[in-house]
C-alpha cells in the first residue's frame, strides 16, 4: 500500500523540525455494526484521543478515491452525539453540510455515535440489506480535520447468520473482525464486503496471493475463469515489471454497475452472468483487466494532482485521459497479450471507441484535458442532459490517442521503444524513485525521450479539439480505417518497418525493455 508514502520527501523535511519527543499519535477506533440489516442503517461507534485545545471538527468526505464525483456522504448521517471519556455529553453544531464541529471541555478520549443510511446499490455507495454489507469507509468513517495521517482500526460486527469478510485490508492479529489501516487514505481505498460469500480458488503471481471473493458469484466456468485471471494479471505485472502489494483482493459486490480500483483491491459488479458466451466474456474480462491494471495506472502512476486527496473538495486535474483513457487502451492489449482475443477482437475493441468518440458531436467543442477536468460536473462519460453535444468522454477519446500515440512513438523510435516504455518509466522513476505524481509536461517529456524527438504537435490531440490524423498514424502499423463502417483494417500490404510494429505491437514479440 502506497498512501502517504507518496509524500516521502515532504514528509522527511518535516521530520527535520519536529521535536525529538514526537510521539506517534493513536489509533482511531471505528466499531460498525451490520447486526440490523432490515432497517439499511449501519450503527457506527469512532473512540479517539483527542490532546488538541479548541475546537475538534470531524469530517466526512464528500467523495471516495477513484470515483471523481461529488455523492456529498454527509447526508446519510443522522443520530449524531459526542461523549467524553465519564460520559458526559458533548455539545456540537453543524459547520457546514459535512462538518460536526464540537469543543471538548478537556483533553483526552472521545466517543461518538451515529448511524449511516446505506440504502443505494453503487460500487460508490455503502449498501446493507438482508443479503450482504458493503461498507465504503469514507461513507461511513469521520476523519478529524489535519488528522488524515492517523492510524486506524476498525471493527465490523457482522449480521449473526453472516461468517465472511473480504478486504484489502490487513487483520489485526488477534481482534474478531479487526482490520488496520496505517493512516485515513488506506482506510478511504479499502471497501468492505460482507456476508456469506463465495470465493474461488487463489492464485499467485509472482509470489503474490490473489483472491476472488463475491456475493453470489453465479455458475460459470470457474477453473477457466481463473485461469483467464491468472493470465490477466501475470501479463500486468510483467508488463510495468512490479508488484507493489503483499496481496490482493478481487471482490464481487454482487449485482449493479460500475467497478472502482483500489490500493490493492477492486469492487467490481459481478454475477457471473455472460461468461458462457464470447462476448460477454470478454467484456467482463476486459472490464477486469481495466480495474486490475489501474493499480498501476492512476494508483501508483498517478496524475500530480490526485494526491494528497482533499476529501472536501474533490481534486481536479487534466490528465484523467490518462489514468483512465490509457487504461482503457491497456484492458484491450492485456487480454490480447495473455492469449485471450485475437488480433481481429483486438482491432474491433478499439474501433468501437473510434466510432463512438467520432459520432459525437462534442469532439468540435471539448478537448481530452478539458473532458477530464470537467468530469466532475460533466460525468465520466460526458453531460447526457443540458449541453451534451458540447462534451467528450475520455473513455472513448483517450484509448484511440493512446493506440496512436504507441503507433507514433513506435514510428519515430524505429520499434525500439512503446508506450510500454514510457508506463514502465513513470512508475518506476515517478512512483517509485521520486514517491510522486506526475504533471502534464512530465508525461509528455518522457513519451518524447522514448520517441526521440519532439512530439508537440501530436499533443495538440490532447490539448486541442484537432481533427485526429488516422490515415498517417494508423499507417504506420499498416493500419486503415474504414469511415463508413468504423472499422480497423490491415493494410492490402506491408513495408518491413509496418510488419515490424503491427507484429510487436498486435503480439507483443519485443522483449521489454526500460526507457531510463
Amino acid at each position: 500500500m502506497i498512501s502517504r508514502r507518496f509524500f516521502f520527501a515532504a514528509i522527511c523535511c518535516v521530520a527535520i523540525v519536529l521535536p525529538a519527543f514526537a510521539q506517534k499519535k493513536s489509533p482511531v477506533h471505528f466499531v460498525v455494526s451490520l447486526e440490523k440489516p432490515a432497517t439499511q442503517t449501519m450503527q457506527i461507534s469512532m473512540e479517539l484521543d483527542w490532546q488538541q485545545t479548541g475546537p475538534l471538527q470531524l469530517k466526512m468526505p464528500v467523495w471516495s478515491p477513484g470515483y471523481y464525483q461529488r455523492l456529498n456522504y454527509a447526508q446519510y448521517v443522522s443520530g449524531f452525539s459526542a461523549r467524553d471519556a465519564a460520559g458526559n455529553n458533548i455539545a456540537w453544531k453543524k459547520a457546514d453540510e459535512s462538518t460536526w464541529e464540537m469543543t471538548p471541555a478537556k483533553k483526552g478520549k472521545l466517543k461518538i455515535n451515529y448511524e449511516v443510511k446505506a440504502a443505494k446499490a453503487f460500487v460508490a455507495q455503502s449498501w446493507l440489506d438482508s443479503s450482504r454489507g458493503y461498507i465504503i469507509p469514507g461513507a461511513v468513517c469521520f476523519y478529524p480535520k489535519g488528522e488524515i495521517n492517523r492510524p486506524i482500526n476498525i471493527t465490523i460486527r457482522p449480521f449473526a447468520k453472516w461468517t465472511d469478510m473480504a478486504t484489502g485490508l490487513d487483520r489485526v492479529k488477534g481482534k474478531a473482525n479487526t482490520f488496520f489501516a496505517e493512516d485515513y487514505d488506506v482506510l478511504y481505498d479499502s471497501p468492505i464486503l460482507v456476508g456469506n460469500l463465495d470465493s474461488l480458488k487463489p492464485f499467485d503471481v509472482n509470489g503474490v496471493p490473489h483472491y476472488f471473493t463475491g456475493h453470489k458469484l453465479g455458475e460459470f466456468d470457474k477453473e477457466s475463469f481463473i485461469a483467464d485471471l491468472k493470465a490477466i494479471t501475470s501479463t500486468s505485472a510483467a508488463l510495468i515489471g512490479d508488484i507493489p502489494f503483499k496481496h490482493y483482493t478481487f471482490i464481487g459486490i454482487g449485482p449493479g454497475a460500475g467497478g472502482i480500483e483500489h490500493l490493492n483491491s477492486t469492487t467490481i459488479s459481478f454475477t457471473g452472468r455472460g461468461l458462457d458466451n464470447r462476448a460477454g466474456k470478454i467484456k467482463m474480462l476486459n472490464f477486469i483487466a481495466h480495474e486490475y491494471f489501474h493499480h498501476y495506472n492512476a494508483k501508483r502512476i498517478r496524475p500530480f494532482e490526485l494526491g494528497p486527496f482533499d476529501y472536501e473538495n474533490g481534486n481536479r486535474t487534466n490528465l484523467l485521459w490518462i489514468a483512465e483513457g490509457l487504461t482503457v487502451y491497456y484492458e484491450y492489449l492485456i487480454l490480447r497479450r495473455a492469449g485471450i482475443t485475437t488480433e481481429e477482437e483486438l482491432l474491433s475493441s478499439v474501433a468501437s471507441n473510434i466510432r463512438a468518440h467520432e459520432t459525437r458531436e462534442g469532439k468540435l467543442y471539448q478537448s481530452l484535458v478539458q473532458a477530464s477536468y470537467e468530469t466532475w460536473s460533466d460525468g465520466p462519460f460526458g453531460r447526457t442532459g443540458d449541453g451534451a453535444k458540447k462534451t467528450i468522454s475520455y473513455y472513448d477519446k483517450g484509448p484511440v490517442v493512446g493506440m496512436l500515440l504507441d503507433f507514433t512513438i513506435r514510428h519515430h523510435s524505429g520499434n525500439k521503444k512503446s508506450l510500454d516504455d514510457v508506463m514502465r518509466y513513470m512508475y518506476h522513476y515517478y512512483y517509485k524513485e521520486k514517491g510522486r505524481g506526475y504533471t502534464d509536461a512530465e508525461f509528455q517529456m518522457a513519451c518524447e525521450a522514448a520517441a526521440g524527438t519532439s512530439l508537440a504537435t501530436f499533443f495538440e490531440y490532447v490539448h486541442t479539439v484537432k481533427e485526429l490524423d488516422y490515415d498517417t498514424i494508423l499507417a504506420y502499423a499498416g493500419l486503415q480505417l474504414d469511415r463508413e463502417n468504423y472499422e480497423l483494417k490491415k493494410l492490402p500490404s506491408l513495408t518491413a518497418a509496418q510488419s515490424a510494429i503491427w507484429g510487436d505491437w498486435s503480439r507483443n514479440r519485443r522483449s521489454m525493455s526500460d526507457v531510463r
